[in-house]
């Protein structure tokens, strides 16, 4: 990024290779707010299995994610009730590729998702299609990447459960993601030309970071 400070700024990948920490250090480096798109369709997942719909009910999903008052900050609220341990759930990690692949919901989210960014004046936005999809026109684009071993072991360590079923958990939906037909997880050959392509393999969250502002 020359010539003028990022105001926006995109950051995409699987589930594990970092994209939160490198969005809340970017966000404090750039003196930008933060958006995690994932945790947005994480909360229409709870509320749909704390409301007894089935999540590949895609009406009553799209109706639900269209009256759901979602808040995401430091904590997330659903209508008020903190969910920011309830969304991190086996059983959520279960039902999110469904709602995912929803495209009203979709639809809904991408909505806010933007009208957020616009109501910040801009922000750091971290999720699966936000390069491609949500701000095609972000100042700076980047995809990160980890390689499937180890973004199993730190979804172990953030989120608890057996090295073997979270690794299987995230096969699972990388391959949900990657085959929905309504915006699919691109992988680093799909982001547009203009994307940072960022391997965290091995590295130190500060080293990921370095690297990244070394192509602004």
């Amino acid at each position: 990024m020359t010539g003028r400070r990022a105001r926006t700024v995109a950051i995409d990948g699987p589930a594990g290779a970092g994209k939160s920490t490198l969005a809340r250090a970017l966000a404090e480096h750039l003196g930008l707010d933060r958006l995690d798109t994932g945790a947005m369709y994480r909360t229409v997942a709870w509320a749909a299995l704390d409301r007894g719909i089935d999540p590949a009910d895609t009406d009553a999903v799209a109706e639900l994610a269209r009256r759901l008052h979602i808040e995401v900050a430091e904590r997330v609220l659903a209508d008020g009730t903190d969910v920011t341990t309830a969304i991190r759930t086996p059983a959520v990690d279960a039902a999110v590729s469904a709602v995912a692949a929803n495209p009203a919901v979709r639809r809904e989210l991408v909505g806010r998702q933007r009208a957020w960014v616009a109501a910040h004046g801009g922000g750091v936005v971290e999720g699966r299609d936000i390069g491609t999809v949500v701000l095609p026109d972000a100042d700076v684009k980047i995809y990160l990447t980890a390689v499937s071993d180890e973004r199993a072991r730190r979804a172990a360590q953030r989120d608890g459960g057996a090295l073997s079923e979270v690794a299987a958990a995230l096969d699972r939906r990388d391959t949900l993601d990657s085959s929905r037909r309504v915006s699919p997880l691109p992988d680093a050959a799909a982001m547009p030309a203009d994307a940072i392509v960022v391997d965290s393999t091995g590295k130190p969250a500060a080293e990921v970071l370095e690297e990244v502002l070394t192509c602004l």
